[in-house]
């Protein structure tokens, strides 16, 4: 199966780097990960230099997926150019777009 994810809440950090992130590096999530959208404060989480950003870099590079910001989530907390490297931004269309050829089974958001 391959999921999508939408970190929205203000719980997505702690989910994310407690649950998800530490399954995945142990290969043990149970699913393909296609892509993680970022909306917020959680956009941040995509910078350089942020523990998670670099566990995902590391992920990303061993098993791709996509890595987007919320585009104008980015240009207003002022990180657009400050992702790590493969990290995209962008809107709805854009991530749509970048799933589609995934087939994606189910979309979480968190």
């Amino acid at each position: 199966m391959k999921v999508a994810y939408i970190f929205s809440t203000t719980l997505a950090h702690r989910i994310l780097s407690t649950m998800i992130i530490p399954q995945m590096e142990e290969g043990r999530h149970g699913v393909d990960v296609a892509g993680m959208f970022f909306f917020a404060d959680n956009s941040f989480m995509l910078v350089k230099g942020n523990a998670v950003a670099e566990r995902l870099k590391k992920l990303m590079d061993k098993n791709p997926m996509l890595l987007m910001a919320c585009d104008q989530c980015a240009y207003e907390r002022e990180i657009d150019k400050k992702l790590v490297d493969g990290a995209r931004i962008g809107c709805f269309p854009d991530l749509y777009a970048a799933l589609g050829p995934a087939k994606v089974d189910q979309v979480i958001t968190l």
